[in-house]
């Protein structure tokens, strides 16, 4: 088995509703890699499928809404996976831009709004920025102190002691 391959796994109904569901989601909302990795899972995983279950995928209902990806999306991740800093060019609510030093520790997918959790350094804090508000981003070559799975426990935290725990 590769390195970061998957042993053979049986799933029940509901799973694969779920499995179904999560990559149609990622098919229409993802960054091309992100696009082309759903469709190749979902192609492996109709080619397993037991023949009296017909064309699960194809046929099974469940529909992902479409939205526009961002198109710093594909940056954000490679940024993540490096824990590496990013530098942004984030408006406000008014229009107003602005430039920060950050640290990815998370992205969110909530309705029509995509959200990225990162230390700030301007701020020295958590902060959260709208993917639809981003208008520049770069990777600043740096690397954090930190790693990326430590400042994402403190994160969660922090979450849970603003009462926000629930969209972590």
């Amino acid at each position: 088995m590769p390195a970061n391959g998957l042993p053979p796994l049986a799933f029940g109904e509901d799973e694969g509703d779920a499995l179904i569901l999560g990559l149609g989601f990622v098919a229409a909302r993802g960054d091309p890699a992100l696009v082309r990795a759903a469709g190749d899972a979902l192609a492996k995983i109709a080619v397993v499928l037991p023949e009296e279950t017909g064309d699960k995928v194809g046929t099974s209902g469940l529909l992902a809404g479409s939205g526009a990806p961002s198109p710093h999306l594909a940056v954000i991740r490679r940024a993540m996976r490096a824990e590496e800093g990013l530098r942004l060019g984030p408006t406000d609510e008014r229009g107003a831009s602005t430039e920060r030093t950050v640290w990815p520790i998370a992205l969110g997918f909530f309705g029509t709004a995509e959200v990225l959790a990162a230390w700030c350094e301007t701020r020295d804090d958590f902060r959260h920025f709208r993917l639809g508000r981003i208008k520049a981003v770069e990777p600043s070559g740096r690397r954090h102190s930190k790693r990326r799975r430590i400042l994402l426990a403190a994160w969660r935290l922090q979450e849970v002691s603003t009462g926000r725990a629930d969209r972590c």
